[in-house]
């Protein structure tokens, strides 16, 4: 998703929201991540002015005092940052990947089904379309935000498993702070 995006070209304006649509947004958060309940206030204070940078192919990236927290992409679900991610990791379930999958997922590849087979590969309990954050076998900090293609019971050895939707290195991480 993030692979050519370029902060200068690709940013096309950014709003501050009003607190019915920052309400809103909350909830939504609030229903897909639940375990960020408690911390919600802290990422995103009530009194800070918390802005939408809209950005080409229909990206939006909700950022407060001009840090980047969740995008999302034509409406859909909020992905969480890399950035807010490695303050809290507990935001999102993770899923691991052994030491040989590092070089491949940090250079924009999915994860295929023969890679989430082999050993050093710790699977939790996931859904389909499950948004996660995976890990790097021996790693403290999460690698990349993934959705799920597949549930994590499933042991097909054929085809995508996990599909990368924002990584360490790509334009995103780069891009810092939008004031």
């Amino acid at each position: 998703m993030f692979k050519k995006f370029d902060e200068k070209e690709n940013v096309s304006n950014c709003i501050q929201l009003n607190t019915s649509v920052i309400k809103g947004i909350k909830n939504q958060l609030l229903d897909h991540f639940p375990d960020i309940e408690s911390w919600l206030n802290h990422i995103m204070p009530k009194k800070d002015p918390v802005k939408i940078v809209r950005c080409h192919e229909h990206i939006e990236i909700l950022t407060v005092n001009g840090e980047l927290l969740f995008f999302r992409q034509r409406e859909g679900l909020f992905y969480p940052t890399l950035r807010l991610l490695h303050k809290y990791p507990f935001i999102l379930p993770h899923q691991q990947v052994d030491k040989g999958a590092i070089k491949f997922v940090l250079s924009v590849a999915n994860i295929m089904c023969p890679g989430l087979t082999s050993p050093g590969v710790k699977l939790y309990p996931s859904t389909s379309e499950t948004v996660v954050a995976i890990m790097a076998e021996g790693k403290q900090y999460a690698l990349c935000v993934v959705v799920m293609k597949m549930s994590a019971e499933n042991k097909v050895n054929k085809g995508v498993g996990v599909e990368n939707v924002h990584l360490l290195n790509d334009r995103l991480w780069h891009m810092k702070t939008y004031k």
